[in-house]
C-alpha cells in the first residue's frame, strides 16, 4: 500500500507552518513556529474524513485529559487545543523526537537504559490510572524523547476516541503490543491490558523486536495475533539480560489477566527489584498522590475513562505494603503531589493565570538553556563529528556519520534545521517524508558539555524543486 501524503496544513492564528513531521492513520503531525512566546511546536491535526460531531466532542475531552496529565514529567506536554478554520481539531504539543522508535530495532537498548525508561513511562501510566484514564496504545512509537533525553509518553487514548471510524492502519500498528483480550475484542482496555503493553514495550526495547516476532519467519498480523493468543513470547536471546527480567516480562504478558501484575505500580516494583539485583540504583517512579489526581468531573460516556476505579488512600497502600512485601526493603515508587489547596488553586481562574505565567517563564528558561547547550564552549578533549552523509531512502532522508572516537558515556546531540537538539547514541538519524530541504548538525555531548559542531549537511528530498 502506498504511503499516504500529509494533508494540507491548516492556517493557525499565532503560528507559522514550517514542514510536515509525519502521517498516521487518523492524523498528521506538522512542525509550526509559535509566534508568542517564540518556540517550535508539534501540531497534531485530525484528518477531515474522520471528523464527526461525536469525534469532535471526544477530541475535546481527550485534550482536557492530556492537559490534566501533561504536568507529569514523563507525559508529553500539551500547550493548547482548538479547531482550525477548516473544521479540523488540533493539539499543540511540545516538540519531541521519535529517535527511540527509530533506534531500538537497529540498536537495542542496554538493560539499564530500558529499565530506566520502563520505570519512568510506567510511572506516567500509573498516574493516569489513578486519575481514571486508560492510555490504550502503549508501544515504542508512542515514547518520544525531549531535547534533554527524557522519555515522554504521547497519544493518550486518541486512537480510542475515534474507534467508530475504520482505522485499520492505526490499529494494525498496535497489534504487536496488544493483549490477547484486546485483540479478541473482549475488552477495549483494562489496567491488566496496559500492564501487558508496558511489558511488551520494555521487551521490544531490549530485544530489538516485538515479543511475538520470530526472525526469519512470517510475521504478518495474522501470525502475530495467533502467537499473542498463545502468550508465549520468544526468549530475548541476549546474555546480558538477567533471568529475573525475563521472568518479570513473561509474567506481565501472561495469557490470563489475573496472572499478570495487578497494577502498573506492582510492575514498577518488579522492574526496580531487577535494577537492585544488577547493582544499579532503582529509577524513581513519579507517581502522583491521590490528592493531585482528583480530576475534574467529566462526561460519563468518555471512553478514555476507567469505569469503577476506587481510589486507594495512602494509609491503605502502606497497610498493603506491610502485608504483601517481604521484610527486606524493596524499591518504592516516589510519589509527588500537591496539597488540596494547590489543587483548588489549579482549578481557579487566578491559579490558571499563575500557571500560565509559570509556563511562559519555564519556556524562556528552557529556550535559554537549550541555547547554552548548543552554543557551549568547545573543549578540546571532546571529539568532533566529520563527514556527515545524507541520502534519500524510500522517500525519507537518512543521515549517517562515522564514529569520531566517542567514549561509552558520550552521546550525539543532533539538531535538525537549527531546531531544538536531541540526544542519541546511534550514528544514524532519519527524517520521515520531508517536504523541503533538511539540514542536520551533529555535536558530541559529554556529561552536558559539547564539542565543536559538525558542518551542517543538507539534503533535498526526491522530487523537490
Amino acid at each position: 500500500m502506498a504511503k499516504r501524503l500529509p494533508s494540507a496544513p491548516p492556517v493557525l492564528p499565532g503560528f507559522s507552518y514550517v514542514r510536515a513531521l509525519g502521517s498516521g492513520g487518523f492524523a498528521d503531525v506538522f512542525l509550526y513556529e509559535q509566534n508568542m512566546p517564540r518556540r517550535q511546536v508539534a501540531v497534531k491535526v485530525l484528518l477531515s474524513e474522520v471528523v464527526t460531531p461525536s469525534v469532535r466532542a471526544m477530541f475535546q475531552a481527550e485534550a482536557n485529559l492530556m492537559a490534566q496529565l501533561s504536568s507529569h514529567p514523563a507525559v508529553l506536554t500539551v500547550y493548547q487545543a482548538s479547531v482550525a478554520s477548516d473544521g479540523r481539531p488540533y493539539l499543540v504539543m511540545e516538540l519531541c523526537s521519535p529517535v527511540l522508535n527509530q533506534r531500538y530495532r537497529a540498536e537495542p537498548l542496554s538493560v539499564p537504559d530500558a529499565l530506566a525508561i520502563g520505570v519512568k513511562i510506567a510511572g506516567a501510566v500509573e498516574t493516569a490510572h489513578r486519575a481514571g484514564v486508560l492510555h490504550r496504545d502503549v508501544k515504542p512509537s508512542n515514547i518520544l524523547t525531549t531535547a534533554y533525553g527524557h522519555p515522554v509518553l504521547s497519544d493518550f487514548g486518541i486512537a480510542a476516541t475515534v474507534g467508530d471510524v475504520e482505522l485499520a492502519d492505526a490499529v494494525g500498528l498496535s497489534i504487536p503490543w496488544s493483549a490477547p483480550e484486546v485483540i479478541t475484542d473482549e475488552t477495549t482496555g483494562t489496567v491488566e491490558s496496559e500492564v501487558w503493553a508496558l511489558g511488551a514495550t520494555i521487551y521490544s526495547l531490549v530485544a530489538g523486536r516485538s515479543p511475538f516476532e520470530v526472525p526469519g519467519t512470517d510475521n504478518s498480523s495474522a501470525q502475530l495475533i495467533a502467537r499473542i493468543q498463545r502468550a508465549k513470547p520468544e526468549p530475548i536471546g541476549r546474555p546480558d539480560v538477567p533471568p529475573r527480567l525475563e521472568a518479570v516480562l513473561r509474567r506481565s504478558m501472561s495469557r490470563k489477566p489475573e496472572a499478570r501484575q495487578q497494577s502498573v505500580l506492582e510492575l514498577i516494583r518488579d522492574l526496580q527489584a531487577v535494577e537492585t539485583e544488577l547493582g544499579f540504583a532503582p529509577t524513581p517512579a513519579d507517581v502522583a498522590t491521590d490528592v493531585w489526581v482528583a480530576a475534574p468531573t467529566v462526561d460519563d460516556d468518555d471512553r478514555t475513562r476507567i469505569k469503577g476505579v476506587v481510589a486507594v488512600t495512602g494509609a491503605q497502600r502502606r497497610r498493603r505494603r506491610r502485608e504483601n512485601e517481604p521484610a527486606a526493603a524493596e524499591p518504592a515508587a516516589r510519589e509527588t503531589g500537591a496539597t488540596s489547596g494547590a489543587v483548588a488553586g489549579r482549578l481557579s481562574k487566578g491559579g490558571a493565570w499563575l500557571i500560565a505565567v509559570c509556563v511562559v517563564l519555564g519556556v524562556a528558561f528552557i529556550v535559554t538553556l537549550s541555547t547554552v547547550l548548543v552554543r557551549a564552549g568547545t573543549p578540546s578533549d571532546i571529539p568532533t563529528v566529520h563527514d556527515v552523509e545524507g541520502r534519500t531512502v524510500a522517500g525519507s532522508v537518512e543521515f549517517t556519520w562515522p564514529d569520531p572516537g566517542i567514549s561509552p558515556s558520550d552521546e550525539y546531540q543532533v539538531s535538525l534545521d537549527g531546531g531544538v537538539p536531541s540526544l542519541q547514541r546511534s550514528s544514524t538519524f532519519t527524517v520521515d517524508s520531508p517536504q523541503h530541504r533538511v539540514c542536520l548538525t551533529v555535536t558530541v555531548n559529554r556529561s552536558g558539555r559539547t564539542g565543536a559542531p559538525s558542518t551542517p549537511k543538507c539534503v533535498d528530498p526526491v522530487g523537490s524543486p
